[in-house]
């Protein structure tokens, strides 16, 4: 039996040509909304973004249209934009990261849409937002994360350890766009939430500027944090005989925990070290100890220790080991696409229910729901001429 997810019955347009619309769409529909993708006639350009898979398919593509529909609608003529108007009547969010400038030539502009659908949500997605001085402004995933300010504080950790002349980073993929899309998602749910219609902002670069709040925090000790010195002063990524873990001890009970999960060394039973605020001085002295005496040991057996005694520390993975583990195995959190044998994906990064979310379709042909705007024509009012 299929589950009954929040968001069953609801319709979602999404006209989106960047991943952050994608992904707000693609987390829209794992909640159960049926999600219509409004393809212009030269396609959704994400079909075409590498990583391409050996047919040539776009993997990125394949995932954020999973569970999908598609129509293909040109808001470049006046039968597009009838029809797209006529997709909405029966919606209650649109997706749009359509450039500011050109909103009100295709139909998409906020006054316009809110005249013709007050019911509806309309979600702007835009790298800026599509209000103030830099609405205007496109930007990809490497100005983004970097407006956003996280790019600067990378690489850190253990790749700042051993690649310390490296130069600012991005995150693999398309983390900053992504989170722009979960932004823009709670956003569009809040305001469908709130039972009116209403125009929605969501900027991609304030979204990652939340990310990195605690940067921003440190400002007002006229700190500016640097990849370099941007960690805890003990603790992260430890290299043990067979692999890496993370540790991280915030709280005393923590620490009190780690003493215990090390044997309660000599070092760690100088009364000074009972000060939080001596240990963080102390820092780089208790990491060369840590890091010693994890030299010494397997990561399985580490882990399983410290979950124990209640240490947070976890396997530091690779990338294979992220869809093999026991926990993520043991919670279903990765399934085949749909009609792509061996392409294993996390199905979403929430769930309902004990069972896993399941993904139901793999991502649509262009054009493939067509149907949907001709049932959707068949509804207007026909004009009767004399």
């Amino acid at each position: 039996m299929s589950q009954q997810k929040p968001l069953t019955g609801l319709r979602v347009v999404e006209h989106a040509t960047g991943v952050a619309g994608a992904w707000a769409g693609r987390l829209l529909a794992a909640m159960g909304a049926e999600v219509v993708m409004a393809e212009p006639p030269s396609l959704c350009p994400l079909r075409h973004e590498a990583p391409l898979l050996e047919d040539g398919r776009s993997a990125l593509f394949e995932y954020l249209a999973a569970d999908k529909r598609s129509v293909i609608c040109d808001l470049e003529i006046p039968a597009g934009r009838d029809s797209l108007s006529a997709l909405l009547e029966d919606a209650q969010i649109l997706i749009d990261d359509t450039p500011v400038a050109l909103r009100a030539r295709q139909g998409l502009d906020p006054e316009g849409i809110a005249a013709r659908h007050p019911h509806l949500v309309h979600l702007s997605v835009l790298p800026f937002g599509a209000t103030g001085p830099k609405a205007g402004w496109t930007g990809t995933e490497i100005n983004l994360v970097h407006a956003g300010g996280e790019g600067f504080l990378l690489p850190n950790g253990l790749s700042a350890d051993l690649f310390p002349d490296r130069p600012p980073l991005k995150i693999a993929g398309h983390f900053a766009e992504m989170q722009g899309g979960v932004a823009a998602a709670l956003a569009g749910l809040s305001a469908l939430w709130s039972g009116i219609g209403q125009f929605v902002d969501a900027s991609v670069q304030d979204a990652n500027v939340a990310v990195g709040a605690f940067a921003l925090q440190r400002y007002g000790d006229g700190s500016v944090e640097h990849r370099h010195t941007r960690s805890f002063r003990y603790g992260g990524v430890i290299e043990c005989r067979d692999g890496y873990v993370e540790l991280l001890t915030l709280e005393e009970r923590q620490w009190q925990a780690l003493v215990r999960l090390m044997g309660h060394p000599g070092w760690a039973m100088d009364e000074a070290l009972d000060d939080p605020a001596t240990r963080s001085a102390r820092g780089d002295e208790i990491n060369r100890a840590i890091r010693a005496w994890a030299h010494g040991h397997d990561v399985e057996e580490l882990v399983t220790r410290a979950q124990e005694l209640g240490v947070p520390m976890a396997r530091y993975n690779a990338p294979e080991q992220i869809v093999t583990g026991r926990q993520e195995t043991a919670r279903g959190l990765f399934q085949t696409l749909p009609g792509m044998d061996g392409v294993v994906v996390q199905t979403a990064p929430f769930r309902f229910a004990d069972a896993p979310l399941e993904l139901r379709r793999a991502a649509p042909e262009a054009g493939q729901d067509q149907a949907l705007l001709d049932l959707e024509d068949s509804r207007k009012p026909r004009r009767v001429t004399a």
